[in-house]
C-alpha cells in the first residue's frame, strides 16, 4: 500500500511540458479600400461615407482595425467604416495583422472620402433641442441595456431588467449634444464598462478587479468631451462619437450607434463592440 501511495504522489510532481508551436509574424500586409460608389464623375465616392476596407497577410490568424483611436477586431480582415462628416476629408486607417502568440505586423492606408448627409431637422431637433439636450440611460425599461449577435437588432441574448445595474457608474452619467457638434459625457467620477477595452482604452486598470463577468462596475472616469455626427448608411440612421465617445457602457470598438428607433424623447441605439457583439442601450431626455 505504501508504495502504491509513492508511485502515486512520484507521479503528480512530474514536469507537463506544453508545445505552442512556432511563434511567427505575419508578413507582407496589405491593406486595399473601396470607396462606394467612386468613378470617374465622382471621385470621392456617392456622398454615402461609406468605405470597405480589406486586409490579407501571410500567417495572420485575425485581424484588428484602428481609427480616430478606436478599435474593432475583424476576423476576416473585411471591415466597413461609414464617415460621417459632411464634406470632403481624408482618413486614415490602420489594420494590425495578427500571429500566432500575439506577434503583430500593420498596415495604414488614407482614403478621401465625400460625405454629402443632410440629417432631417426632426433628428436635430430630437438629439439636440436645436440648442443642447441632456440625455440619460432609461434604466426604469427592461432592455435599457443588452446583448446579442453582431446582426442582431434586439438584444436577444440578455436584456437588463429594471434598474438592473443600481449602484455602478452608468445610472448617473449625463450625455449632452450640443447643436454645435459638441458631445459632453457627465461621468460623475465613474462608469461601467468591459474590463479589457477600458484597460486599453482608457489608460489602464487604475488598481480595480473585474467582477466575474469581465466588467469594471466603477471605473473612475472624469467628465470628457468629445464631437458627435450623423449618417445614414444604406438609408439607417446612425450616430457616431469620436475619440472615448460612448453610450454608457463601454465596449470599444468602432463607437458607431445605429439608431434603431426614435420618439421625441427617447432612443434605441446599438453599437458593436471590440468583442464583435452588439450592444444595446436605451436614452430617454430629461
Amino acid at each position: 500500500m505504501g508504495l502504491f501511495l509513492l508511485l502515486i504522489l512520484f507521479s503528480s510532481c512530474e514536469k507537463v511540458n506544453y508545445e505552442f508551436g512556432d511563434l511567427i509574424s505575419p508578413t507582407n500586409v496589405t491593406l486595399t479600400a473601396e470607396i462606394v460608389g467612386q468613378d470617374e464623375a465622382n471621385p470621392y465616392g456617392d456622398g454615402s461615407g461609406t468605405v470597405i476596407f480589406t486586409s490579407t497577410a501571410n500567417n495572420a490568424i485575425s485581424y484588428k482595425y484602428v481609427y480616430d483611436g478606436n478599435e474593432s477586431i475583424a476576423p476576416s480582415g473585411l471591415k466597413t467604416f461609414n464617415f460621417g462628416l459632411t464634406g470632403i476629408h481624408t482618413y486614415s486607417v490602420t489594420v494590425v495583422a495578427i500571429g500566432t502568440g500575439g506577434l503583430v505586423s500593420s498596415a495604414t492606408i488614407e482614403v478621401e472620402v465625400f460625405a454629402a448627409y443632410n440629417p432631417p431637422a426632426d433628428l436635430l431637433t430630437m438629439l439636440t433641442g436645436d440648442d443642447s439636450r441632456t440625455w440619460r440611460i432609461e434604466s426604469e425599461v427592461i432592455g435599457h441595456f443588452g446583448v446579442g449577435p453582431v446582426d442582431a437588432v434586439d438584444p436577444i441574448w440578455w436584456a437588463a431588467q429594471p434598474n438592473d445595474k443600481a449602484g455602478l457608474g452608468a445610472y448617473d452619467d449625463r450625455f449632452v449634444f450640443n447643436i454645435d457638434g459638441t458631445f459632453t459625457h457627465i461621468t460623475n467620477g465613474t462608469v461601467y464598462g468591459q474590463a479589457g477595452p477600458m484597460t486599453e482604452d482608457l489608460g489602464g486598470d487604475k488598481g480595480m478587479t473585474a467582477n466575474s463577468n469581465g466588467e469594471f462596475e466603477n471605473y473612475p472616469l472624469d467628465d470628457y468631451s468629445v464631437t458627435w455626427a450623423l449618417s445614414a448608411p444604406g438609408g439607417q440612421e446612425t450616430l457616431q462619437l469620436s475619440g472615448i465617445g460612448f453610450h454608457g457602457f463601454y465596449v470599444g470598438g468602432s463607437h458607431s450607434y445605429i439608431i434603431l428607433s426614435r420618439t421625441a424623447n427617447e432612443m434605441h441605439l446599438k453599437t458593436v463592440g471590440l468583442d464583435g457583439n452588439s450592444w444595446f442601450v436605451i436614452f430617454i431626455a430629461e
